[in-house]
C-alpha cells in the first residue's frame, strides 16, 4: 500500500512563503483597484482585513502547542474585532454588536460545552481559556448599558448561554478542579 507522501519542511517553508507574497501582492492590488475605481469606499481595507485575519488564524492554528479551547477564545475574540471593524468601515449600523457577536459567543459557549462534555478529565487544561470566554461573553451587558445597541434580545440569549455553560462546567468538573487546585497548591 503507498502512502502519499509528506511535504518535506523546506518544501512547505517555500510554499507558505510563496502563499504570503501572493497575499501580500493581491492586497496592493486591491488597494490599487480601490483607489483607481471607487475611492470614496474602502472596500480594499476589508478585503484586506479579511486577508491578515486568515493568515494570522493560519498561523495560530499551524502552532503545534495549541490548546483547543486557546483557540476557540483566539478566535472569538479575532472575530468579534474583525466583525466590529467591518461594521465601522461600512458606517456603523450596529449589526456587529446586536448580531454578530452575540452568535460569536453563543457558538464559542457551546463548543467549550462540547470539550467540556468531551474531554472533562482535561477541564483543568480548558479552564482559564473558559473564564475569559464567559467574561467576554459579558461585554454586551455593557453595550445594553451604555445604549449602544437597542435590539438586545441576543445579546441576553448570549449572556444567558454563557451564565449557563459556567455552571454546567462546574457542576460537571468540580471534583477535578478541586483535585488540581489541592495537587497544585498542596491544600
Amino acid at each position: 500500500m503507498l502512502y502519499p507522501q509528506k511535504l518535506s519542511s523546506k518544501n512547505s517553508n517555500i510554499l507558505i512563503k510563496s502563499f504570503f507574497i501572493a497575499s501580500i501582492v493581491i492586497a496592493v492590488i486591491l488597494i490599487v483597484i480601490n483607489k483607481l475605481t471607487t475611492p470614496e469606499i474602502h472596500w480594499a481595507a476589508l478585503a484586506n482585513s479579511g486577508i491578515i485575519y486568515a493568515w494570522l488564524t493560519c498561523w495560530y492554528s499551524i502552532n503545534k502547542n495549541t490548546n483547543i479551547a486557546g483557540h476557540v477564545m483566539i478566535q472569538t475574540i479575532a472575530i468579534s474585532l474583525l466583525t466590529t471593524f467591518i461594521d465601522y468601515r461600512i458606517g456603523f449600523k450596529g449589526w456587529s454588536l446586536e448580531i454578530a457577536i452575540p452568535i460569536i459567543i453563543i457558538v464559542a459557549n457551546v463548543t467549550m460545552l462540547i470539550l467540556t462534555i468531551v474531554s472533562h478529565k482535561k477541564y483543568i487544561r480548558y479552564a482559564i481559556y473558559q473564564l475569559v470566554i464567559c467574561l467576554f461573553s459579558l461585554l454586551p451587558l455593557y453595550f445594553i448599558y451604555e445604549h449602544f445597541i437597542y435590539q438586545f434580545v441576543l445579546s441576553i440569549v448570549a449572556i444567558g448561554i454563557s451564565i449557563l455553560n459556567f455552571l454546567l462546567t462546574i457542576v460537571l468538573c468540580a471534583k477535578d478542579v478541586k483535585e488540581a487546585v489541592v495537587r497544585k497548591f498542596h491544600f
